[in-house]
């Protein structure tokens, strides 16, 4: 199967690095993604926002001989939600990685502080806030090799609202893989009908993996999310 890892906020296809190699020797075809905006530090991210994400994907499944597996992590997300309101008759899969398909309307964070056209990494105390687990398991080294690595995020593709328009888009099986939050409390969100939830009950096929850890478990538990997302696919 030919699988599209999308990466999250200030991420490129580097993030992938230690799940890659697990699902390449599972036999599937793997490309990792660096979203425009996300090549370098220096990049220009002026003119860079979700619509210009959401078509590099939807590039790649193009270019695909056949169906593809989406896998987005964070906000990444977002963007293959998108893609897969584009090209539904071409995605076996969505999986979002503590993440959601969100709905029509709605930024995926414009609420982050942004720099111009930049939206820089925030200090870790906001991902801390309010009894967060954003940060589990993250070891102080891992979370300076996260920010020595991290690149500013086109300010553009947090606040751009989505964009959907095919109810075809409901019929693509879907994994949630929650790392923050419990399946009782998506349950609890999506009955509240809270914008990240709000599409799974128009979903016809959705399981929810939960792997306890942080809101980046590609880096604090990569052996048990290679894992996990082997099975889902």
């Amino acid at each position: 199967m030919k699988l599209l890892l999308v990466p999250g906020f200030w991420l490129g296809a580097w993030s992938w690095d230690r799940i890659s190699p697990a699902l390449e020797a599972a036999g599937h075809d793997v490309t990792a993604l660096t979203l425009p905006g996300l090549e370098s530090v220096d990049t220009d991210r002026a003119g860079i926002g979700l619509a210009e994400h959401v078509a590099a994907v939807v590039a790649e499944i193009d270019r695909a001989d056949g169906p593809v597996v989406l896998v987005g992590h964070s906000g990444g997300g977002t963007v293959i939600h998108a893609a897969v309101d584009q090209r539904p008759d071409r995605v076996a899969r969505a999986v979002y990685v503590d993440s959601g398909p969100l709905p029509h309307g709605t930024p995926t964070n414009p609420h982050l502080p942004s720099d111009g056209a930049d939206l820089p990494l925030p200090e870790w105390d906001v991902f801390r806030a309010d009894g967060s687990h954003d940060l589990d398991d993250f070891t102080e080294a891992q979370l300076a090799d996260f920010r020595e690595r991290a690149v500013p995020h086109p300010a553009a593709a947090a606040q751009d609202p989505q964009v959907l328009s095919d109810d075809a888009r409901y019929g693509v099986p879907i994994t949630l893989i929650t790392t923050t939050f419990t399946q009782e409390q998506i349950d609890t969100y999506t009955e509240a009908g809270e914008d990240y939830f709000a599409e799974l009950p128009k979903m016809k096929d959705v399981t929810i993996i939960e792997l306890p850890t942080s809101h980046w478990p590609q880096f604090t538990k990569p052996e048990q999310l290679a894992e996990v997302l082997r099975d889902a696919i």
